[in-house]
């Protein structure tokens, strides 16, 4: 039987360093899309947060994008450790569009940044189940809350699938250096 052990960080230091968020890319023009363009270049600062403020509060946003404009300002929140606001445009964009992997799967990193392993997870696989466009960052989420839950087979097995989703990602690459997999 395969044991694993993860040495070197403390879970701590790598959910500080290293939480995935998934933005949502918003097209059409207007302030909705540069609150996209700049969650997914990933920038967190005040001028890019009010143009995801303005778009929400002035221009006239199908579901999906009202949504996605929530997601990727809660992801901008997010970046800034504002975890009660994220949290809530995650809400927010969840009751908007029921559908959308992202909602969920960037409400489930806000727990895990909490510490909240288990709530966790049950919105990462409701996010996976949905489907998001950048599952990796799903994965290297649910194996974050895996370790914190003690569940080292379960995290190193999420690591692995995030860098074969995206074998040029490197936090999970880097993660999975501090496994080390011995034979019982």
């Amino acid at each position: 039987m395969n044991a694993l052990r993860a040495a070197g960080l403390a879970l701590a230091a790598a959910l500080v360093a290293s939480e995935a968020e998934g933005a949502v890319t918003v097209i059409g023009g207007g302030l909705a899309e540069d609150c996209s363009k700049a969650a997914l270049r990933g920038r967190s600062d005040n001028t890019s947060i009010q143009i995801c403020n303005l778009a929400l509060d002035t221009e006239a946003l199908n579901s999906r994008d009202k949504a996605g404009t929530y997601v990727n300002r809660g992801v901008m929140r997010m970046r800034r450790r504002s975890f009660d606001q994220a949290q809530a445009d995650f809400n927010q964009a969840i009751r908007i569009s029921p559908k959308m992997g992202e909602g969920y799967v960037n409400r489930g990193a806000v727990m895990i940044a909490q510490k909240r392993f288990s709530d966790g997870l049950v919105d990462i696989n409701k996010g996976l189940e949905l489907g998001v466009n950048e599952p990796e960052k799903a994965y290297y989420n649910r194996a974050l809350a895996f370790e914190g839950m003690d569940d080292m087979k379960s995290a190193y097995l999420d690591y692995q699938q995030a860098v074969t989703l995206a074998p040029n990602w490197l936090p999970p690459q880097q993660q999975l250096l501090r496994f080390t997999v011995t034979r019982r």
